[in-house]
């Protein structure tokens, strides 16, 4: 490797690192007009087609740093589908969403299509992206691996391939996988590498991968930024939840780092209930409520995100004034990519770390391994010097809403028309029917009875419901012999009964009338028992049970159960 000195504070311009015009242009437009140290540096060497490994701390620039000479290089091609011409990977969905909003503006500016595909996304939405033709992919490692064994990305075209974050791809045990995904890119192709640190399994990548890089390191791995502070609050482990809620209280955005997903979950609905408006974010979460949960937190709506070391690495939220480790972290590393979230591009920025009695020793050794030698303070909730450090207060002690909630409330009290309150089952409602003179109530659903009685009772009405096989005439008299025959045999079909014809005729009743299920008129056609007496016939609707005999005492029907015709 090639190692070049630290770049100093730049004194020119972006059209003087040899960007095009309409890049620049593009950067004004935004309101960027001088490079940061690490994107002076490096900008040059990777227009010249070398590769490069940069180092630079969070909050430095990086994502320019590369993101803009790769478009420069890819400027004049065309993108056949699915086989983009430039690559970035990246290690979190988070990194992703936010090198492609870095980018847009100035890839629109050259005319160059960019687009990112990572997981907990349709994937299908993303093979229909590539096949329209991509010049600069971003991508996780999971899924870009899906979308090349399913055929619907092919790396064989790509010219310029970028790895950020790549020592927090080796800690996640993305490396196989990057590994893979590098093999399958032309030998021949630039590559540049980015991260805050370049330690550990990244060297491996460095001596595959790498031809004779230019080494760029505009800062020491330490947390040493002149307008960040560092405290160590002791605390008591009966204190330290209130101490938390205190804290999460102050005004502007703050950022609670915690270990696990459940851990998240738990502290943001502690939170709530104490009053503080706070979001989970953590990898357990899906696609869109993590997108949603970082919106709201970035537009304010939210200022307390609670996250596990899934947001430590490439989210850039403008304005946050507090960073809080509720769980120490375990390396120095994670407290440099946790502490990185504050005091970026020159902003201020302070940095606390809660320690309890039994992580005292731990702690304290971590931070000088991180370039922070301070000595920590007791505080307890209330304490003037908690507020003093972190803008504590004591909560207001009204629930808030989780994010999300109140629209969801919003959308359910929308009034409602009385047919979709009620649906298909609705028994209220009243219709009018043609032939009729008044309106009937609605049936209750598809099962309207057809009330029978057992001593031959005619009904005088029904609710309508919906129209059976015999009750879809227009009037009541052209259709009352399909209403009165029903699922009945051929007999019962052809003769109507008195009390439905009466019903028929009288032109002062309008309600629909239902026969009786047997012909009142007929002779009972079951046979009577050995001994004389008459059986008693179990019917169910729509179907008979007899177990009638004839007059020489066989049995007719076989003692089954018939449906009748």
């Amino acid at each position: 490797m090639t190692p070049s000195p630290a770049a100093a504070a730049p004194s020119f311009t972006f059209a003087d690192l040899g960007l095009p015009v309409p890049l620049v242009q593009a950067l004004r437009r935004d309101g960027i007009e001088a490079p940061f140290p690490i994107q002076a540096a490096t900008v040059p060497d990777t227009l010249a087609g070398k590769d490069v490994l940069g180092r630079g701390p969070t909050g430095s620039g990086k994502t320019l740093a590369f993101g803009l000479p790769m478009l420069a290089r890819l400027a004049g091609g065309a993108a056949k589908p699915g086989r983009p011409r430039g690559l970035v990977l990246v290690p979190t969905r988070e990194l992703a969403a936010q090198i492609e909003r870095a980018l847009d503006e100035p890839a629109l500016a050259l005319g160059l299509r960019i687009a990112s595909v990572v997981g907990g996304s349709p994937i299908k939405r993303q093979a229909d992206r590539l096949a329209r033709g991509v010049d600069l992919l971003i991508a996780t490692p999971g899924r870009l691996q899906d979308l090349i064994l399913q055929g619907s990305a092919d790396l064989s075209d790509v010219l310029i391939t970028a790895l950020d974050e790549a020592d927090h791809m080796a800690d996640m045990g993305f490396l196989p996988q990057v590994t893979k995904l590098l093999d399958r890119t032309p030998r021949d192709g630039q590559r540049l590498l980015f991260s805050a640190t370049l330690d550990g399994e990244v060297d491996k990548l460095v001596k595959r991968y790498l031809r004779s890089p230019v080494t760029h390191s505009t800062a020491p791995p330490s947390a040493a930024v002149a307008t960040m502070s560092h405290h160590l609050l002791y605390v008591r482990k009966a204190d330290k939840r209130a101490v938390i809620a205190e804290i999460a209280a102050r005004d502007g955005l703050t950022i609670l780092f915690v270990r696990t997903k459940h851990g998240a979950d738990r502290l943001a609905k502690q939170l709530r209930a104490s009053g503080v408006a706070s979001g989970a974010l953590h990898g357990g979460k899906a696609q869109n409520n993590r997108t949603r949960t970082l919106a709201a937190f970035a537009d304010g709506s939210v200022p307390v995100l609670v996250t596990t070391d899934v947001a430590a690495r490439g989210i850039h939220v403008d304005g946050i004034s507090l960073v809080v480790h509720v769980d120490p972290p375990a390396e120095p590393k994670a407290y440099l990519h946790r502490a990185g979230r504050t005091a970026r591009a020159g902003e201020d920025g302070v940095v606390v770390t809660l320690v309890t009695e039994t992580e005292r020793t731990d702690v304290e050794k971590m931070t000088r391994k991180a370039g922070v030698d301070i000595e920590g303070i007791e505080v307890r909730p209330g304490d003037k010097r908690l507020a003093a450090i972190t803008g504590a207060r004591r909560p207001s002690g009204v629930p808030v809403t989780p994010p999300g909630a109140a629209v969801k409330q919003s959308v359910s009290d929308e009034p409602r028309t009385a047919a979709r309150s009620t649906g298909r089952r609705a028994g209220s409602e009243t219709r009018s029917t043609a032939g009729r003179g008044a309106t009937e109530p609605k049936s209750s659903g598809r099962r309207a009875a057809v009330e029978t009685t057992s001593s031959g009772e005619t009904p005088t009405s029904f609710g309508t419901g919906r129209r059976s096989r015999g009750n879809r005439s227009a009037t009541p008299a052209a259709s009352h012999t399909n209403r009165a025959a029903g699922p009945r045999s051929i007999e019962n079909r052809r003769v109507t009964t008195e009390p439905a014809r009466r019903s028929t005729t009288d032109g002062a009743s309008t309600a629909h009338t239902t026969p009786n299920r047997r012909r009142s008129d007929a002779p009972d056609r079951i046979a009577p028992r050995a001994d004389g007496s008459a059986p008693v016939p179990h019917t169910r609707t729509g179907r008979r049970t007899t177990e009638a005999r004839d007059t020489t005492g066989h049995r007719t029907t076989g003692g089954r159960r018939r449906r009748a015709n």
